[in-house]
């Protein structure tokens, strides 16, 4: 349901679980999850509230502008290397950071630092992602060598 290459039906997804939520329609379980993200993101709602006009938008780097589905898509992610402890030891790493930082919410953005990191490295190199890399990242960001 979210996941893939089609940029406009992903969007569609965030949209239509915030316009259900908003109307206190049943959300699937992906929807609840994409709504407790949207919900730690007040600076996207109205954005979300506005389908035609951001449906086909882009968030260009070079402006300036964060692209709020590739951020809270980020945060889907995460959520799901957590469930899963894949790779293993990020768990223990985003708890960690979570103490340090005192806010889950501060500990995932610096999660997303090294994951984004990561996925540039493979992108650039025409790889996979390199789970070292990204455990090395996060082990860096306590002041931890290896």
């Amino acid at each position: 349901m979210l996941y893939g290459n089609d940029r406009k039906r992903m969007r569609q997804v965030f949209f239509e679980a915030w316009r259900k939520h908003r109307q206190n329609e049943i959300l699937e379980p992906l929807e609840r999850r994409i709504v407790a993200v949207i919900r730690q993101h007040p600076e996207y709602h109205a954005l979300l509230e506005r389908p035609e006009a951001h449906l086909e938008e882009d968030f260009a780097p070079e402006q300036g502008v964060t692209n709020p589905f590739l951020h809270m898509g980020m945060h889907l992610g995460i959520a799901e290397q957590l469930a899963a402890d894949m790779p293993p030891g990020i768990r223990d790493l985003y708890q960690r950071l979570t103490a340090r930082r005192g806010d889950a919410h501060a500990a995932e953005h610096e999660i997303m630092e090294c994951l984004g990191e990561t996925l540039w490295l493979a992108q650039r190199a025409g790889a996979e992602p390199d789970p070292v890399h990204y455990l090395t990242c996060l082990r860096k960001r306590l002041g931890q060598s290896m």
